[in-house]
Formats: C-alpha cells, structure tokens, sequence
C-alpha cells in the first residue's frame, strides 16, 4: 500500500485574543498587590504613561450604596436596569479616551441614578489590610537575642540557631548538623554541648515552645512555663509517659493507667488544648519569607439596617492619564502640512511617541476594564447572596455558581472564573475569598434547592452538639442529617466533613 502526501487547503474560522485582551485577562486575574505592582512597573518603562500625584493615605475610593426599599428583591431586576447607567459612563469613557485631550482616567464620575449611586468618597482612606505582624519572625527573636548576655560565639551561634528554625518555630536539624554546618559554612568551632546550651538560652525566648526540637519538647517546655496546678500536673505526666496514647487521643486509656476521674482527665484535656503546636505562627514566618498578607478587593459594608454597600479598594493604584509632552508632539506633527519634510530623527521621534502613547492608552483602559469588571461582578454576587450580608449565617448561602453570576452580568464564565480566583471580600462577617460565596446546589427531600454550604453548617452543628463521650461516626451521621431533610451518602458526609477540618469520630472522642 503506498502512501501518498497531498496538500489541500481549507478556511477555518478562529478566534485570536489580541495584545489588548491579553493585557485584559491578566489583569483581571491580578488580586492587588499585583495590580499596584505592573502598574508601577508601567509607569517605569512607559514615558507616555503619568499619574496624579495622589498621597497614599487620601486616596479616592470607588463606593457603591444600596437602597433596600429599590432592591430588596434584587433577583427580580433585570441586568440591563442595574448597568444601565454603567454602560453610558463607558461609552463616554471611551470616546474621551483618546490623544488630544481626555486621556486622564477618573475611574467612574461621580452620578446619581434614582437608588443608585456610583462615585469616590472625597478623602475617604482605604488602607491596604495587613493581618499579621509587621515585624519578621527573624527579628523579633534577634531583638530578644540583644537582650541577653552572649559573648561573640554564642551571639553567632544562636543567630544561626534562629535561621535554622522552620516557620512553625520548631529546630527539626540535628545538633551534630548544625555543628558541622556551623564549622563549614562560618569557621565557628564549637561541639554539641556548647550548641545544646545556647539552644536552651533560645528556648527561654517568647512564645513558649520555640527552638524545641520536636512537638513533645515543645508542648513540654510550654506546660512548664505554667503555674502549678493539679490539672498541669496530670497534663505533663500525659507528655511524658504518655504522648503515644496522647497523640491518638486514647483518653480511656490514660485515665486508667494513671488512675484518674472523669473531671480530672478532662481538666488535664482543657489544660493540654491551651498550648500551641505552632508556636512560631503568631510570629510571621522565618527570615527570607514575606509575611502572610491578605489585600481585600472589595470592602462590604452592612449597617444595622440591612443596607448593603461595597467599595472597591483601589490601594495606592494611582490616577493615570498620557503625557501632555507626547500627545503635544503628535498633535504638531499632525498639523504640519509637508510631512515629507520631517528628518530622519523627527520621524523616529514621533513614531516612538506614538507607540508610546498607544501603549498607554491600552494599559489606561485595561485598567479601567477591570475595575469595571470587578465592579458589576461584585454586585451581582451581593445581588444574590444579600440575605448572606445581611446576617452573615452561612446557612443563608444560596446555591450559586460562575454561570449565574456570568448571567447577570451578561460576562463570559472565564472572566467571572478569573475574577473570583485570588480576590478577597472583607466583609462585617469576616474576610473572605470571592470563591467562599459560590456553592452548588442540592435538592432536598421536600424539592427544594438548597446550598451545599448549609449541608455543611448542618453536620457542623450535628457535630458540636454530639456527645463526645460517644462521637457519631459517618453513618450516624448520614441517618441524622436524612432525618433533617439531606439524604446524602455516606462518602459525602466524609467528604464534607474532611472538607470542615473535622477528624473522624475516634479522634473527637474525649
């Protein structure tokens, strides 16, 4: 059989993003540190690009109030009514957008449509939410280091001691390791005693717990660090000669051995639960690693009222508009009559100029975009889940997912997708990512739809409620939550569950 190879040609129909859409979707999937970030990075490499020289701590922020007597029932309004004066806003935006004039960038000026207003509080602050310590893990230990009297030797050695701590504070390298690194890396000639007796020196630093070198020592040095009472007493017998059973909660097991009472295995239980496997978490984290910061998107306001409004924060985002000198440039250039007289330097200036100024005016309007996108999806999301931001009971979650919010907004379900991923919410209840407020649907045993969320808030309270003498294992916790309403597998309840950071019914015994 003989192969032959022939060319034929055909015409598809293909959908390119261009430079501009890019630009759009990358944007869009920046949460904002990022976002201040490029457009920092912009402002280095564009000329063309200026900004408003707008003091970090007065800067606008975009704000949206709510009139519940308008939208209590905030399903039953259309899209087009809630965008109406949105999509005018943008097609004047655009049209002014251009070289020769408007390029500033004002966000959304200031309007009032009937309930609804869309503006920047004049001198209202939206700081970056920072939660966590400004101070590093590292320093916080060094400045507790000056403290103490160290001659040179030991100063180096716990110095080298603090860096080798994991960001959960524990020392998981041998001693020998750390001698031997110590002679290698920083000529420090020094043996395993003088390296254990400057750790202990450490391990008197706060919190209690740090440079212990495994979670016994730590919970040890921590139980020690207490004032003597019965309770402590037993509880630091149950890590010593008991941490086996200890770890896996054999509760029945310790109290025979040791001879003690239902009250006072449980108080030993209440004095255990009040140490910190962790201790270096409410430091930060280690030298070399940024702290954990979180930057809501949108700020959610509810009041005592009900009445629902949300901001988006802009960070220290700036105003942004192309350069007067470059539009000037193209606007002369334009209005010569010979063109063909320009030199060879003017023309490579005004075709610099003008891929400068394209450029800008791209990055202008993806930005502008973003914070347009941002805007209507937020607000569909508390158009859906308003009783949620009324109450903050997760139970009143309804079941939404991409689909119907990218219904109210009439976006794609990619740009709703890339909204929601790495955005945050700070809301009266907690702060939270976008994805918290989506969940799927269930249908109950009486037809209705309910959100997976609230099966979850269900068996959450199924298992508070339960005797912990006797915890319920999945089965039982399947025939309660069928009883209530939810007639769910049993492999679902283990997933909800796990998904809850809830254990299995043999570690919630006590």
């Amino acid at each position: 059989m003989k192969l032959i190879q022939e060319q034929t040609q055909k015409q598809v129909q293909q959908q390119k993003l261009t430079q501009q859409q890019m630009m759009l979707v990358r944007m869009l999937e920046m949460p904002l540190p990022e976002l201040e970030q490029n457009v920092q990075t912009e402002l280095d490499d564009n000329p063309a690009l200026e900004t408003d020289s707008l003091s970090d701590d007065n800067h606008p922020a975009e704000h949206e109030e709510w009139d519940d007597e308008e939208n209590a029932n905030g399903e039953d309004r259309t899209f087009e009514e809630m965008t109406e004066r949105e999509e005018r806003e943008e097609a004047l935006d655009s049209a002014l957008a251009r070289i020769g004039g408007d390029d500033e960038m004002a966000g959304m000026a200031d309007a009032i449509d009937g309930h609804e207003r869309f503006f920047y509080n004049n001198g209202a602050e939206q700081e970056q939410m920072v939660f966590g310590e400004q101070t590093s893990f590292y320093d916080t230990l060094k400045e507790q280091m000056g403290e103490q009297d160290l001659t040179d030797e030991q100063q180096n050695v716990m110095e080298y001691l603090i860096g080798s701590l994991d960001s959960d504070g524990l020392l998981r390298k041998s001693i020998d390791s750390i001698c031997d690194e110590l002679a290698v890396y920083h000529n420090i000639d020094v043996d395993e005693s003088q390296v254990e007796e400057v750790l202990e020196r450490l391990q008197e630093f706060d919190p209690a717990g740090i440079g212990a070198r495994s979670l016994q020592e730590c919970l040890l040095l921590q139980i020690d660090r207490k004032r003597w009472t019965e309770a402590r007493g037993h509880a630091e017998t149950i890590l010593e000669e008991h941490y086996e059973d200890f770890l896996n909660k054999r509760w029945e097991r310790i109290k025979t051995q040791m001879g003690l009472t239902n009250d006072q295995i449980e108080a030993a239980q209440e004095e255990l639960l009040r140490l910190n496997p962790k201790p270096g978490s409410s430091l930060g984290e280690t030298e070399g690693r940024n702290i954990q910061q979180i930057t809501p998107d949108f700020i959610v306001e509810t009041a005592d009222d009900g009445t629902i409004s949300f901001s988006i924060n802009r960070g220290r985002v700036p105003d942004l508009h192309v350069s007067p000198s470059f539009t000037d440039l193209l606007a002369t250039y334009r209005q010569r009559d010979n063109k063909q007289t320009l030199s060879r330097s003017e023309k490579e200036a005004v075709v610099y100029a003008k891929e400068k100024v394209e450029r800008a005016q791209n990055f202008i309007e993806a930005v502008r975009q973003r914070r347009h996108t941002l805007y209507i999806t937020m607000k569909a999301i508390i158009d859906i889940q308003r009783k949620y931001f009324q109450d903050g009971d997760e139970s009143d979650l309804r079941p939404m997912i991409l689909k119907d919010v990218a219904d109210r907004t009439g976006l794609d379900i990619s740009t709703i997708s890339r909204v929601s991923n790495m955005k945050y919410a700070q809301t009266r209840w907690g702060t939270f990512k976008l994805r918290h407020f989506f969940s799927d649907s269930y249908r109950t045993e009486a037809g209705e739809e309910t959100s997976t969320r609230r099966i979850k808030a269900t068996l959450k309270e199924v298992i508070d409620a339960e005797d912990k003498h006797k915890p319920l294992s999945d089965e039982a916790l399947q025939k309660v939550l069928s009883d209530k309403g939810f007639p769910i597998a049993r492999r679902t309840i283990s997933k909800y569950r796990e998904q809850l950071g809830i254990p299995v019914a043999r570690l919630r015994k006590k």
